[in-house]
């Protein structure tokens, strides 16, 4: 039994399977260089996943969501670049040109950017102490915009 020819009399082509098994090993690597899905953060989940994680004592909780709505609106994965063109990274927009490096590790936080578009907060909180102890929320423009010296988020319902 032999191969039907298609309709103007030609033998059908079988795709390459190493073109199929290259396309699937690049589809495959873009897939786990791209975070899958955002987190996005609201008040009281961010308010207790820092608390969990120790970023501070609970009295300035309210001044890390504030900061943290400020800068990335509890968005996990967001990027933006700045005029000086480096690039800040995740929930608490942490700079490219200070604080890590992009697509290695590096820089104040000894750590690559990308690691802070994660869910996991770990890391990324661990530098934000860093950047707090080097110079307190003022290192931050949307907490100095947004949060210093205005009403902070109510977090008394997060505890319950």
């Amino acid at each position: 039994m032999g191969v039907a020819n298609d309709h103007h009399g030609n033998r059908p082509r079988r795709r390459s399977t190493k073109v199929s098994i290259l396309a699937f090993v690049f589809l495959l690597g873009l897939s786990q260089s791209c975070p899958v899905s955002a987190k996005v953060f609201e008040k009281c989940p961010l308010a207790r996943a820092l608390d969990r994680e120790q970023i501070s004592s609970r009295s300035l909780i309210s001044n890390w969501v504030c900061l943290i709505m400020a800068e990335s609106g509890g968005n996990t994965t967001k990027v933006t670049t700045l005029s000086n063109e480096s690039n800040s990274y995740g929930i608490f927009q942490i700079n490219s040109k200070t604080w890590c490096r992009e697509g290695r590790k590096g820089g104040g936080c000894n750590k690559a950017c990308e690691d802070f578009l994660t869910d996991d907060l770990a890391g990324d909180i661990e530098c934000a102490k860093k950047i707090y102890r080097d110079g307190g929320f003022g290192a931050w423009k949307g907490w100095v915009n947004k949060c210093k010296q205005k009403t902070l988020p109510d977090l008394s319902s997060c505890w319950k």
